[in-house]
């Protein structure tokens, strides 16, 4: 990013992991019919309630990455930032193992790969900036939930998920 203007940045944080998201969200083109579906734990949440949620999720991760880049820059934060990428990439994955491509073992792979990469980025924003490390906090929690749910879901249903 050429510019350090707080406004820019932020634009340009909120696009890039806007970016991922779509990406997720084309994969998931029919998750609603598709979630309907599938046996569900009585735990698991209206399919409603993934929008939302993940709407925040995703604007709380990109100011994260805006705070963190607003202190530090990108030579000063390029491994955090870089991890923020790659779990943005891990992220958008998933809904094309799990809606797009049916694969559940390999949703769950990922799944636990995202968790892990969340635990480093938020421990990478943590010791450039706290704010920045606790505002991932709400996504970690949301995928540890999303891990046990796709781990879940997919031995439940293992003729639409695989086996």
């Amino acid at each position: 990013m050429p510019s350090r203007s707080p406004t820019t940045g932020l634009m340009a944080f909120i696009a890039f992991t806007a970016i991922a998201a779509a990406l997720g969200a084309w994969a998931s083109a029919d998750a609603r019919t598709f979630y309907a579906a599938l046996t569900l734990p009585p735990w698991a949440p209206p399919g409603s309630v993934f929008g939302p949620v993940w709407t925040v999720l995703y604007l709380s991760m990109a100011v994260a990455a805006w705070l963190v880049w607003r202190r530090h820059g990108w030579q000063g934060a390029r491994w955090a930032l870089s991890l923020y990428g790659v779990q943005l990439v891990a992220n958008a994955l998933w809904s094309w193992l799990f809606f797009g491509w049916r694969l559940g073992y390999w949703a769950f792979a990922d799944v636990v790969l995202l968790w892990l990469l969340i635990a480093a980025t938020v421990a990478a924003f943590f010791t450039r900036h706290r704010g920045a490390a606790l505002l991932l906090l709400p996504y970690w929690a949301w995928v540890s939930f999303a891990t046990a749910l796709t781990w879940t879901v997919w031995r439940a249903n293992p003729a639409l998920l695989g086996t």
